[in-house]
């Protein structure tokens, strides 16, 4: 599975962390940036990341920023992407199930280095349930595309 991460300079640190995770348990990282604490904005790597998954370039995305806000609200912006901001396992898993998000956005300052490998593992290893929730989704991609 191909996983686009980024993260602004507030979740840097964390986010590399979840990139060594994920490539340690065999998953191909494509990194969005940013590559240091230096000061920037989240919209720099969250559309990249999105876009990317919109044209099926990747299959699932991780974002970081301070709180998990602006990561997900611009993320959302681009057709296709679903993200979720998550900071317990419990939303983590509900993201998947009910949601069928297809990006995790995770706060910095929110969530310790461990709990948010917990949440990526949870994450990445529940299905959507369908059912009753695709015709939820269904709703919001009629609206999406304008209709």
């Amino acid at each position: 599975m191909k996983i686009g991460v980024g993260a602004d300079h507030r979740g840097f640190k964390k986010k590399e962390a979840i990139k060594k995770f994920l490539q340690e348990k065999g998953y191909e990282v494509i990194d969005f940036g940013t590559h240091s604490e230096e000061s920037c904005d989240y919209p720099d790597f969250s559309l990249p990341l999105a876009r990317a998954l919109s044209k099926g370039e990747l299959e699932k995305g991780i974002l970081i920023c301070n709180t998990g806000i602006g990561m997900s609200i611009s993320a959302n912006k681009v057709k296709g992407v679903y993200a979720a901001l998550c900071t317990t396992l419990e939303t983590a898993e509900s993201a998947r199930r009910h949601n069928n998000s297809n990006v995790l956005a995770m706060g910095a300052s929110l969530n310790t280095e461990d709990e948010m490998k917990n949440m990526v593992e949870k994450w990445l290893n529940t299905d959507f349930d369908g059912g009753r929730h695709q015709r939820r989704i269904e709703k919001i991609i009629k609206e999406e595309q304008g209709n």
